[in-house]
């Protein structure tokens, strides 16, 4: 059987060295799908034997089954390019599906709780929330934040820079063995105990490879692969996993048919509808400590359990969509039978992400922070709604284009900043930046603009009201605090 690897700007130059190394097939083949290739990227591949192509025509040489693996938001589809090659016999894989193909054969993780967690939005803090849970567990973690390996209360940062697309939970394994296999003196910590727990977060659905794989949310539903697909689609591949975890509306909505599922557990906020496994029965808001009350029934854990019973955690939780994400997590931690004292106490010891869901003071004002790379209209809206008063607020909000594949709304995002002025009359808004550029031009009522952010916090602290910073980048890149 020969490999075609479509696209290898999303993690396939990673696929394609790691299919190489289980020589398991006869050729394998490479195509640049968008011209991105680095010469250092197309060494590697040429010592690994990878054969890169310029065109898709030139795989009509031979007639050998073709396994053709490709990221879920390709344009570029298998059943187009069998029809181009004529070779239709073979298995079509999403990278994501690939990835698990390659861990099955090292075994690796054979042993180890895998966990994946994909979603739109709350990905990042998700993991944040379980790791802060899992705190004496060893841990294998991936997120938007980087790689690390803790063992034994010892963290080591694997790798900062590093992208959530399905080769990186490849790379994430290999970087921890290498530390593990390491017999150093100078070494803090000894080999004698491997991780246990291993957590994933990825884009655009999971590799399936999991034993709980974590939908958190898709609150909305963008269009993928020049419009062919959409995120719905792309992240149904959670329920390859063996238990997955999702939130309630999120199934009812996109999933209905997967209601009922073997070894599903839901949750959701109270309402007049039961239905999830896990709700949160009443919660006091606080932009500090939340209290959420917490019930739940017939969750089935990965020990083939099911457990039932009810739970008052206190949480860093302002609004809906952070109770949301806690009630993911606890799901989660459920699913694999973390006791109750043991999550109480991770999530009374949670620290939010740094920029993402934070609080900070300077000269006596509190300024909030909701700072993402994946921003949209929905998690601003939600933003929003946290808040009983905005008025009591000066609103900065703007950020960057190119953060992620998934770009906003404008014309939503300008909507949304007129409705919020009509109903918070004498609302402070400033926008600032790229996306501010752009929405200021939009809307029908006049507001602030700023090129520079900070020059906008600046003449907000001196108006002397608290601050709510809304801002679309990643953390890392905003490097004039």
């Amino acid at each position: 059987m020969d490999v075609l690897v479509v696209d290898l700007t999303h993690g396939g130059v990673i696929i394609a060295i790691k299919l190489a190394e289980l020589n398991y097939f006869n050729n394998i083949y490479a195509y640049d799908l968008y011209g991105t290739l680095k010469n250092q990227d197309k060494k590697r591949l040429l010592r690994n034997n990878i054969i890169l192509i310029n065109d898709i025509n030139e795989l009509n040489k031979n007639n050998n089954e073709l396994l053709i693996s490709y990221p879920i938001h390709s344009p570029l589809k298998p059943n187009k390019i069998r029809e181009r090659i004529n070779r239709h016999r073979g298995l079509n894989l999403t990278h994501h599906e690939t990835v698990k193909f390659i861990l099955k054969q090292w075994k690796r993780l054979e042993k180890i709780s895998v966990i994946e967690v994909t979603g739109v939005k709350g990905k990042t803090t998700t993991v944040s929330l379980l790791k802060s849970i899992l705190k004496n567990h060893n841990l294998l973690i991936l997120t938007s934040l980087g790689a690390s390996l803790t063992l034994n209360n010892e963290t080591i940062s694997l790798k900062k820079n590093i992208s959530i697309n399905p080769a990186s939970i490849l790379q994430t394994v290999e970087l921890a063995d290498k530390i593990i296999n390491q017999s150093s003196d100078e070494l803090v910590i000894r080999r004698k105990d491997d991780y246990k727990i291993a957590i994933f977060e990825s884009s655009l659905g999971t590799t399936g490879f999991g034993d709980i794989g974590v939908l958190t949310n898709i609150i909305e539903n963008y269009k993928i692969a020049n419009n062919t697909s959409n995120a719905q689609s792309a992240k149904e591949q959670v329920f390859n996993n063996e238990h997955v975890v999702i939130d309630y509306y999120t199934l009812i909505n996109f999933y209905p048919e997967k209601i009922g599922r073997e070894k599903l557990n839901s949750f959701k906020l109270k309402d007049d509808n039961d239905g999830a496994n896990l709700i949160a029965t009443k919660i006091k808001y606080d932009l500090e400590t939340s209290e959420i009350e917490i019930n739940y029934a017939n969750i089935k854990t990965i020990h083939g359990n099911e457990l039932n019973g009810e739970l008052t955690v206190e949480t860093f939780a302002f609004g809906e969509h952070h109770v949301l994400n806690v009630l993911g997590a606890i799901t989660t931690a459920l699913t694999l039978e973390i006791d109750e004292k043991t999550i109480k106490k991770g999530l009374r010891n949670f620290k939010p992400v740094e920029g993402r869901s934070s609080i900070k003071f300077k000269d006596n004002i509190k300024i909030i922070e909701e700072i993402n790379p994946g921003l949209n209209v929905k998690a601003i809206e939600k933003t929003f709604d946290s808040f009983e008063d905005l008025n009591n607020y000066s609103i900065i909000l703007g950020g960057k284009y190119g953060i992620t594949c998934e770009e906003i709304n404008e014309t939503e995002l300008s909507k949304l900043l007129d409705k919020l002025i009509y109903e918070q009359d004498g609302c402070d808004l400033t926008l600032v930046d790229e996306l501010g550029e752009n929405i200021v031009n939009k809307m029908e009522n006049k507001v602030n603009f700023y090129n520079d952010y900070i020059k906008a916090r600046e003449i907000a602290i001196k108006k002397g009201k608290d601050i709510l910073f809304i801002y679309r980048s990643n953390y890392s890149q905003i490097n004039k605090r």
